[in-house]
C-alpha cells in the first residue's frame, strides 16, 4: 500500500492559516500604547524637581490629557489604546535620579504588562534635564525599545524648545513639534502626531522610510523666537508647506533649550517621510532658512532694566502696564522664589503708599505666609516671609506684613493661593510655585487684571490672554536661573562654537545627515 505524505497538507494549512491571521490583523484595529514624561530643566537653578511635581496619570485617566481622545471621538475609535503612564511638570530644576527611576521605572513596567503594540505614541517636551544624565529623552527612549522591541512604530511629540539628539531620532519612526510660540498650537501638533501614527498604521505603511536630521548650532532663548514677530513668523510659516510635500510625513524645526548645559542643547531640523530625495532638500531648505535669519532674531517686546521698566510703567496711562520678570520665569525652568525683583520694587517710594498705583505681583512661594494667612482669614493682618526658600543667590526671603485680601485652595501647583494687600499693592503667595498664564488665574483671586495699574508677573513672553489684555508691555532683564542674557551664563559643557555666543563662528555643514530606521539603529546602547 502506498503511503500517503500528509506534509504537502499540512503545509498548506499552515498557509492558509497564515493568510487567515494576517488578513485579521489588517482588518483590525492598531494596538497602540500612550506613554511619555514632559518637563522643561534648567541646570542653572538651584531647584530640583520630584516625582509629585508631573502629577502623574495612569490607565484611562490619561485620555483627559487630551480632548481629541474625546470618548466616541474618531482619534478614539480609531485604534485600540493602552494608556500606560504620562507625567507633565511645569518647567523646573533638574529631575532627581531618584523621581526618574521612579517614574520610568512605573512606566516601563506598565508598558511590559501590556504588550505588544503596533504602535506607540510618545509624548515628551524634550529639554528634561536629569541628575547625572546628558540626554534624558534618548535615555527613556531608548529603554522604551528595549521593552516594546523595535518593530513598534514610535510617533513622539514635542516642544519646539526640546532638544533632538540621535538616539531620540533614531528610535522615534514618526517625529513632530510645535509650530507656534507660545504655544498655541501644543494639542493640534500632539493631534498630529496621534493622525501620522494612526494613519500609517492603518494603510499599513509603517515607518517612514527616511529620517534627516540637520544640527544648527544656534541657541536662542524663547522670548527671541517667538512666532509672533520676524523672523519667527516666517520660519515657522515655512513648516506646514514643507510637511505637505509629496513624500513627506512631517517636518519641525526645534530651537533648543538654553538654559541647561549639556551638549545637546542646540537648535535642530528634521524631516521624515518616504521619498529620499524630497526629505533630504526639504531638510537643507529648513535648516538653510533657519541659518540665514539667524541675525534678525529679537526679543518679541522692548527689554529693560527693572528700573527703567517701572519707570515707564509709573507714567503710564496705559492699563495695565505689564512687566515681564523674566530671569525667574517657572515657565521657562526657573525656581520661582527669587525675591530680588520683587525686593526692590517695594523699596521704591512710589509703591509704599496705599495711594500708590495699584500694582498686582505674581508670584512667590511662601508655605509659612501662606499657613498664616489661612488662620488670619481673610480681611485680617498677615505679617510672614514669602521666596527665596530655594534660590536666596540674589537675595533673602521677603517679609510682608499687610492684609488677608483672598484665599483660594485647591490649585493643581499652588495647592493654596492667597493674596497679602500692602499699601496698594496685591502680592500673590502660593504654597508652591505656579505660573500666572490666564486672566482668571487673577479673577479667582479676587483681582482685577484689566484695571491694574501695573501687573508684574514672573514670565517671558505672554501668552495670548495676557498679551490681549495688556496696555503696554516691556520684559525686564531680572536675575534667576533663566536668566535671559544668555552671555552671561557659565556655560562649560555646550558645544562651541555657537551662534550668537560666537557671533563671528564659519557657516557650519548643513547638508542632511540620514539616521538609521529604528529597527537597523537597533540594538544601540
Amino acid at each position: 500500500m502506498k503511503k500517503i505524505s500528509y506534509l504537502p497538507i499540512l503545509a498548506a494549512l499552515l498557509v492558509l492559516q497564515a493568510c487567515n491571521q494576517t488578513t485579521t490583523k489588517q482588518g483590525s484595529k492598531p494596538r497602540i500604547a500612550i506613554a511619555g514624561l514632559a518637563i522643561e530643566s534648567s541646570t542653572f537653578s538651584p531647584a530640583t524637581t520630584d516625582t509629585a511635581a508631573f502629577h502623574p496619570k495612569r490607565g484611562e485617566e490619561i485620555f483627559t490629557n487630551y480632548p481629541f481622545f474625546a470618548q466616541g471621538s474618531e482619534l478614539r475609535e480609531a485604534a485600540e489604546w493602552v494608556p500606560t503612564l504620562t507625567g507633565k511638570s511645569i518647567p523646573g530644576g533638574a529631575v532627581t535620579r531618584e523621581a526618574y527611576e521612579a517614574l520610568v521605572g512605573e512606566l516601563l513596567d506598565s508598558l511590559a504588562n501590556n504588550l505588544p503594540y503596533d504602535g506607540l505614541f510618545f509624548d515628551i517636551h524634550g529639554a528634561m534635564s536629569v541628575v547625572g544624565l546628558d540626554d534624558a529623552e534618548g535615555d527613556l527612549i531608548t529603554r522604551v525599545r528595549e521593552v516594546v522591541g523595535n518593530k513598534t512604530v514610535i510617533s513622539t511629540s514635542m516642544d519646539l524648545h526640546g532638544c533632538v539628539t540621535e538616539p531620540l531620532a533614531g528610535y522615534s519612526d514618526l517625529i513632530t513639534c510645535y509650530r507656534l510660540a507660545p504655544h498655541e498650537d501644543a494639542m493640534e501638533s500632539k493631534e498630529r502626531a496621534v493622525r501620522n501614527l494612526v494613519d500609517r498604521l492603518v494603510a499599513g505603511t509603517g515607518k517612514p522610510a527616511y529620517k534627516a536630521l540637520i544640527p544648527v548650532p544656534i541657541l536662542l532663548a524663547g522670548e527671541q523666537t517667538s512666532t509672533r514677530i520676524e523672523p519667527g513668523k516666517s520660519l515657522y510659516a515655512a513648516v506646514e508647506p514643507t510637511a505637505a510635500q509629496k513624500g513627506i510625513v512631517d517636518a519641525g524645526i526645534w530651537m533648543g533649550y538654553p538654559w541647561a548645559d549639556e551638549p545637546r542643547n542646540h537648535a535642530n531640523v528634521m524631516v521624515v517621510g518616504d521619498d529620499k530625495a524630497a526629505v533630504k532638500a526639504a531638510a537643507e531648505a529648513l535648516a538653510r532658512k533657519f541659518w540665514d535669519v539667524r541675525r534678525e532674531f529679537d526679543f518679541v517686546a522692548p527689554t529693560t532694566t527693572l528700573d527703567s521698566a517701572l519707570a515707564k510703567a509709573l507714567i503710564s496711562a496705559k492699563k495695565p502696564f505689564i512687566i515681564s520678570d523674566m530671569g525667574d520665569n517657572p515657565t521657562a525652568g526657573g525656581a520661582g522664589d527669587v525675591t530680588k525683583t520683587l525686593t526692590d520694587v517695594l523699596a521704591k517710594p512710589a509703591f509704599a503708599s496705599p495711594n500708590g498705583p495699584m500694582f498686582i505681583y505674581a508670584s512667590l512661594p511662601g508655605p509659612d505666609l501662606v499657613e498664616k494667612a489661612l488662620k488670619a482669614g481673610i480681611g485680617n493682618p498677615v505679617e510672614g516671609f514669602a521666596g527665596a526658600l530655594v534660590d536666596s543667590r540674589f537675595a533673602p526671603p521677603l517679609k510682608l506684613s499687610g492684609t488677608v485680601h483672598a484665599i483660594r485652595e485647591g490649585d493643581r501647583d499652588a495647592e493654596v493661593e492667597v493674596v497679602v494687600k500692602t499699601n496698594n499693592n496685591y502680592i500673590i503667595v502660593t504654597k508652591k510655585r505656579k505660573p500666572y498664564h490666564n486672566e482668571k488665574d487673577f479673577t479667582d483671586l479676587k483681582l482685577s487684571p484689566r484695571e491694574a495699574d501695573i501687573l508684574m508677573v514672573k514670565i517671558g513672553y505672554l501668552v495670548p490672554e495676557l498679551y490681549d489684555i495688556r496696555g503696554d508691555w516691556v520684559m525686564a532683564l531680572t536675575v534667576g536661573g533663566v536668566d535671559p542674557n544668555l552671555s552671561t551664563l557659565p556655560y562649560k559643557r555646550i558645544q562651541r562654537p555657537m551662534f550668537p555666543l560666537d557671533k563671528d563662528m564659519e557657516d557650519p555643514d548643513l547638508s542632511a545627515r540620514f539616521i538609521p530606521l529604528s529597527h537597523e539603529y537597533w540594538p544601540k546602547r
